[in-house]
């Protein structure tokens, strides 16, 4: 059996973040950090750079005039958002350069960014003003399922066929074979990469959102997300997948069910550009 620690752990040289992020959030987090400062520490990074300038300028954040620069697009996105869309490009990044044997890495790319999508616009219809934060959350939230499958392949499949065969909810079946859950191998990666601890505690409870303390309404929101990944990777319809939502999750996000379905299909427009966007390689 193994905990989430120990997966982590075997995968950390692979999935590390690079320098490059840590000095550019540092930056951000001080006090006196200027926007010339931020902007240079970005541009030593040719690959950021990119991947700054071509988001920035795309449908993704529907800026009307064209940004030329670094600087300028700090300037407008604020340092909170731009540190966003850098953990964003990281992430991408760094999520392209794991591919395990027995995963099929263009679906479980089109999953993360539909989880990542439908956060940002429950949150947006919540009214949460971290919805740009809880996109990265849901583009990280199933990241526990590729280190699982990465490291201990065999016993994940074993999970998912028992789920999928025995009508085991799949945390369990994983308890049970591997020893830990997804949700858990998931947030223990939050931690190791020194990410804010709102990252771990949201993703670590999107099984049971009650768990996640002051977080609660965004692990709620992510738990939702979760719900209408898995209908669009099973082809269900909607009514199917609301089943496995907790009525009273709802409430506390004050929704009502009956805008899943919108929800949904306005994710779904969207999908296949914004996937391409962050992970070319599903073009």
């Amino acid at each position: 059996m193994h905990s989430a620690q120990e997966l982590v752990t075997y995968i950390e040289s692979l999935a590390a973040l690079p320098s490059v992020y840590y000095r550019v959030r540092e930056q951000l987090e001080s006090p006196d950090a200027t926007i010339s400062e931020v902007a240079h520490l970005i541009e030593t990074d040719p690959a950021l750079t990119t991947g700054v300038l071509k988001l920035v300028n795309s449908a993704f954040y529907g800026l009307s005039r064209k940004i030329e620069s670094v600087e300028r697009a700090i300037l407008v996105l604020g340092l909170r958002q731009t540190h966003e869309l850098v953990l964003a490009i990281t992430i991408s990044n760094v999520f392209d350069g794991i591919r395990p044997q027995y995963m099929d890495m263009r679906r479980y790319w089109i999953g993360c960014m539909m989880t990542a999508l439908t956060t940002r616009e429950l949150a947006h219809l919540t009214c949460n003003p971290a919805a740009s934060r809880l996109f990265i959350i849901g583009l990280l939230a199933d990241i526990g399922h590729l280190v699982m499958y990465q490291t201990v392949p065999e016993l994940t499949i074993e999970a998912q066929t028992a789920a999928d065969t025995g009508g085991e909810p799949l945390f369990e079946a994983e308890h049970r074979i591997v020893g830990c859950d997804s949700a858990e191998v998931g947030a223990a990666l939050m931690d190791n990469w020194r990410l804010p601890t709102s990252f771990a505690e949201i993703i670590g409870a999107q099984i049971m959102p009650r768990l996640a303390g002051k977080h609660v309404i965004e692990a709620e929101l992510l738990h939702i997300a979760l719900a209408l990944s898995k209908a669009d990777r099973y082809n269900e319809p909607s009514d199917r997948a609301l089943k496995r939502i907790d009525p009273r999750i709802w409430n506390n996000v004050r929704l009502s069910p009956e805008s899943f379905p919108h929800i949904r299909e306005a994710v779904e427009m969207n999908l296949s550009s914004c996937t391409t966007m962050f992970f070319p390689s599903t073009a």
